[in-house]
């Protein structure tokens, strides 16, 4: 190859690399000022509340020293704390499992409960709470499980129910498409039954079902945290280390293989993945809907990548800010009322995802390959 050949196939080998540096030096700056808005966010979210506490007396509260009033330290360190850290969780969580989901499905209106683990979940309460009533609670009481903790364990034995079948299943179908419909019958069937416990239920137990399902971020203790941090945390790296096979799916099942992925084996682990985000999410705080929908469309706009590398850590850090100030508004800072918390998440999320859809008209390319 002679001179004249090679300078501009090293011109544009230069310009490829320097555009590369710059995209990467783009996406770093959001992170980084999504990681300053989660810190911020978490912060006001010790703040406010039905009693408003100065910024400065919640940084003296969590460095260990002495507020102005010594009941702001109780309710910062025993109530407010724990509930900014379970939604600080459980919107990254719901972030990650939605962006896995969509991936998967090649579908931008997946989210983390199309297979039917948030609808496993209510099963499960709907059961204790509807069907078996004082006969359940008194059986939960004898387990040492009353109230919250009660409705969690029966969500959470509903979702892992579910989990088993899901990936029962998808160990056996060889097409997403058919696994998707299974997943939305499956949720049909959970949902007529729910119904139906509706239907032939007194209204005091209708009350409590319903309560649960708007959704709270408030019920996780610290006792509970031991299993709610680590099932989180430990899926959420299963996720990231999946990075490589989520983006090979991305131009479809065919070249993924061509790739050397084991693509029956990745889709479990994807599946699996999920599942424990979304299910344990849902045990702990009930179904919480839109973020999972949401939040991966706004970090695709926001980084203008579809690569999941950077993708993962994006939507963890959108998650829990979103969670966080979907939970501020509900609590409406300076006031009794608490407003349920699914509502405001779909007042949320509904516009973002509007407004991302009509934004980027490219938007069926990025799952389309």
């Amino acid at each position: 190859m002679d001179t004249t050949t090679q300078t501009p196939l090293r011109q544009a080998a230069a310009a490829s690399t320097v555009m590369r540096r710059s995209l990467s030096a783009t996406r770093n700056k959001w992170l980084a000022v999504l990681a300053l808005g989660l810190v911020g966010a978490f912060i006001l979210s010790l703040a406010l509340g039905s009693v408003n506490i100065p910024v400065s007396d919640v940084l003296t509260i969590l460095t260990g020293g002495i507020p102005a009033r010594a009941t702001w330290t109780t309710i910062v360190l025993d109530f407010r704390l724990p509930k900014a850290l379970t939604a600080l969780l459980a919107g990254a969580a719901l972030g990650v499992s939605g962006l896995q989901m969509q991936t998967l499905f090649r579908n931008p209106l997946a989210d983390p409960f199309v297979l039917g683990v948030s609808s496993g979940a209510s099963l499960g309460v709907a059961l204790v709470v509807l069907g078996v009533g004082t006969t359940g609670a008194v059986l939960l009481a004898g387990l040492g499980l009353t109230g919250d903790l009660g409705l969690t364990v029966a969500a959470f034995l509903g979702a892992a129910l579910t989990l088993m079948i899901v990936v029962s299943v998808a160990a056996r179908v060889q097409s997403v498409m058919t696994l998707l419909i299974l997943g939305l019958m499956f949720g049909y069937v959970t949902s007529a039954v729910v119904t139906l416990l509706l239907y032939f239920s007194i209204t005091e137990r209708i009350k409590a079902y319903m309560s649960w399902t708007f959704g709270s971020f408030a019920a996780v203790t610290w006792g509970q945290m031991p299993i709610f941090i680590p099932v989180i945390l430990v899926s959420i790296v299963i996720a990231f280390l999946l990075s490589k096979p989520l983006n090979a799916l991305l131009l479809g099942e065919g070249y993924a293989r061509s790739m050397g992925m084991n693509v029956r084996r990745g889709r479990l682990l994807i599946i699996a993945s999920t599942a424990l985000l979304a299910g344990t999410v849902t045990a702990f705080c009930g179904p919480i809907g839109f973020l999972g929908l949401a939040v991966p469309h706004l970090c695709r706009a926001l980084l203008g990548t579809s690569d999941h590398r950077a993708l993962i850590p994006a939507t963890v850090l959108m998650g829990g800010i979103l969670a966080l100030v979907a939970d501020m508004i509900a609590q409406m800072p300076g006031n009794q009322t608490v407003l349920p918390l699914n509502a405001v998440t779909s007042l949320i999320g509904a516009p973002v995802v509007i407004w991302v859809i009509l934004r980027r008209r490219n938007l069926r390319q990025t799952f389309s390959g």
